[in-house]
């Protein structure tokens, strides 16, 4: 007995010691980003680099704001960041519109091909982005469409699969005796969806919106694509890979560092807010009831 106890407890604490690994490994990559983003130009050619910001001269602990303060003044960072925040925004919204409408048909109307369309829409889901691009825009270049539309668009691409299955899940979850008590009150199905079915679906809708934006707010290949002759419409992903330092052949490691910082931040306070909303629309239809 004392020793399946004490088997028992030495294999939580290693349990326990592999998360803290894991932890550490994962985290250490974003505090880097903040230690590097919080030391000035000397601070960052100090060899060995420090874990904390120190003054090279005293070896003091010394926090500096000039690369926070060299983006914040940069025109071409802030806009990024309204460009990012327009497509990010618009894809959530047509992806969350038009996929709450074709989960709901698949989910919970009857008509004739519905299991292969929901097969085709998980297909659609595993192709790489890359095996689209040049297609896509010559596509999207053909039609004449600006730089944002077509981000939006291309986006749509992927974003929409991934809406469509999630919240499908969710509707099926749902039981049919709503939708029968709607159409006994004579509502439509629009309506049903709009007063009954929505309003039930919240976590999906939210984990299924901020999924969708944190992709849009992140992607980048189809953004630099999109935007190679068209700079003022470039999003924050593009603009900090291209960021130039004040001076020729300056390499501003501080200054993207501090924009990554910038650009990640609110991404993590929306997970931290809406992460029981998160897990219960990942979760949803995992369990039939």
């Amino acid at each position: 007995m004392a020793s399946s106890s004490a088997l028992r407890i030495t294999g939580r604490a290693a349990f326990m010691l592999l998360l803290a690994v894991v932890f550490a490994l994962l985290l250490f990559p974003f505090y880097w980003m903040l230690n590097s983003a919080l030391k000035s130009e000397p601070q960052l050619q100090m060899t060995p680099a420090t874990f904390v910001p120190r003054s090279p001269s005293t070896r003091l602990v010394l926090f500096s704001s000039e690369s926070f303060r060299g983006i914040f003044s940069d025109d071409q960072v802030l806009r990024g960041v309204f460009n990012s925040a327009i497509v990010a925004g618009l894809t959530t919204v047509f992806s969350l519109v038009i996929g709450s409408l074709a989960a709901f048909s698949l989910g919970k109307l009857r008509f004739a091909g519905r299991t292969p369309i929901l097969y085709l829409v998980l297909v659609m889901t595993m192709f790489p982005q890359i095996s689209v691009l040049s297609g896509l825009y010559t596509f999207l270049q053909w039609t004449r469409l600006g730089p944002i539309p077509s981000m939006i668009l291309s986006y749509m691409l992927f974003s929409l699969p991934f809406t469509v299955w999630l919240q499908t899940a969710f509707f099926r979850s749902i039981p049919s005796a709503l939708l029968q008590a709607g159409y006994i009150d004579g509502a439509s199905p629009l309506q049903v969806l709009r007063f009954i079915m929505l309003p039930l679906t919240v976590p999906a809708l939210v984990t299924a919106g901020l999924l969708v934006f944190i992709n849009a707010w992140n992607e980048y290949l189809f953004a630099l694509t999109f935007t190679s002759i068209a700079p003022r419409a470039r999003t924050i992903p593009v603009v900090i890979a291209l960021f130039h330092g004040q001076f020729a052949q300056q390499e501003p490691f501080g200054e993207i560092m501090a924009a990554g910082v910038t650009v990640t931040v609110p991404l993590v306070v929306l997970v931290l807010i809406f992460q029981k909303r998160i897990v219960a629309g990942l979760t949803a239809g995992a369990v039939k009831g």
